[in-house]
């Protein structure tokens, strides 16, 4: 989610920086009236109708204004004074995000090559743990009857070492989000449009949390954790089988500005036991078309239907055989058949409705409590 300074405010509404409070307050209203869900059905309304309601949010109050102005010049509380203490050394360095959009990685690693030069746009202090991080590792047969210890290199959230996890330099806590005091939203008067009174909306510079770091750290932006390539040794037991989890406890991502951290998951991948592609497929194809063959059979009818099906089990057959069996275990076995039971119990329901047509098209009727 882009946070205050990363959006431009602006050009949301449609006019120019030096713009006064009437010529916001009716670009809002303009804007506003297409892009109201109420009017306008397209999947992307609601989403801009939140957008400019934030935009104006921002610039129809002057302290609010004041204060993203100075952030987007990058002096994020010269625009005002600050809720509670002093916030000397806060400033600079701010960029778009390396990790937009999500935690712990969101659209993935974009940035890794830039390093520090890109830093946390946001001053939201929200302590969140850090998530697992999941690891397939492949393991042999060899490996599983007899244990195996496997390194791993993987990319993840490291606490920061300049701040200690904390996001802050010089202060110990976190500070009142100076744009909506703490409460985590701010208030839009909707009274000249559509009849509304206030709407509340989540506070963009603290994401909801109502505090902010003081004094973001250079090396995390704040929030207390950096990218780093690790490497860890992963310990898998005998008898380990294909989907198996080993859990390296702390290391996996660290959390936010100094929330606990998640753990490194080795997942094991056992290519004898592990039932996927053509095969787990041919296994439910072959379930599938099993309650139509017994109908057919009941019914001592060969019809075109009948022979479809044929056709469509022995596809299955073909499937499954394709994929190796002669080097498969029982396990394996065991999860083709649970997949074929599936197929099965999917289809029966279908098989006994044309059961049932069947027999009336047929003169029997047939009627389940009959001999009751």
């Amino acid at each position: 989610m882009a946070t205050m300074n990363e959006k431009d405010y602006y050009a949301i509404l449609g006019v120019s920086k030096d713009a006064d409070k009437r010529e916001i307050q009716k670009a809002f209203q303009q804007k506003a009236r297409k892009l109201h869900p109420d009017v306008n059905k397209a999947p992307d309304a609601e989403e801009r109708f939140k957008e400019v309601s934030e935009a104006y949010a921002v610039l129809s109050d002057e302290q609010k204004r004041a204060r993203y102005d100075a952030m987007r010049s990058g002096n994020p509380f010269a625009g005002s004074a600050p809720a509670s203490g002093s916030y000397g050394g806060y400033g600079g360095g701010y960029g778009a995000s390396p990790f937009d959009g999500g935690f712990p990685f969101g659209a993935g690693f974009g940035g890794w090559a830039q390093g520090r030069s890109q830093r946390r746009s946001s001053s939201a202090y929200n302590p969140e743990n850090g998530a697992d991080v999941v690891v397939d590792v492949e393991l042999t047969a060899e490996d599983v009857k007899c244990g195996v210890r496997k390194g791993v290199k993987y990319r993840r959230y490291e606490s920061c070492g300049h701040c200690h996890g904390s996001g802050s330099v010089s202060t110990e806590h976190a500070h009142t989000c100076p744009s909506c005091g703490g409460t985590g939203t701010i208030g839009v008067d909707m009274a000249f449009l559509f009849g509304g009174g206030m709407f509340q909306m989540v506070c963009p510079e603290c994401g909801g949390s109502g505090k902010v770091v003081a004094d973001p750290c250079p090396e995390c932006g704040g929030s207390g954790r950096t990218q780093v390539m690790s490497e860890a040794v992963i310990e898998f037991p005998p008898g380990t089988h294909d989907g198996d989890r080993v859990r390296v406890a702390g290391m996996g991502h660290a959390g936010t500005n100094g929330a606990a951290g998640g753990d490194l998951i080795g997942r094991a991948r056992v290519a004898a036991e592990r039932l996927d592609g053509s095969a787990r497929q041919g296994f439910y194809v072959m379930g599938f078309a099993t309650p139509f063959l017994a109908l057919f059979a009941f019914l001592q009818s060969l019809s075109i239907l009948a022979v479809i099906c044929i056709a469509v089990f022995g596809f299955g057959v073909f499937q499954v055989l394709s994929d190796d069996v002669l080097h498969r275990t029982p396990l394996w076995w065991r999860r083709g058949g649970a997949r074929f039971v599936s197929g099965f119990a999917n289809a029966l329901f279908y098989a006994v409705i044309m059961f049932w047509f069947v027999s009336c098209s047929s003169g029997l009727y047939y009627r389940p409590f009959f001999y009751m």
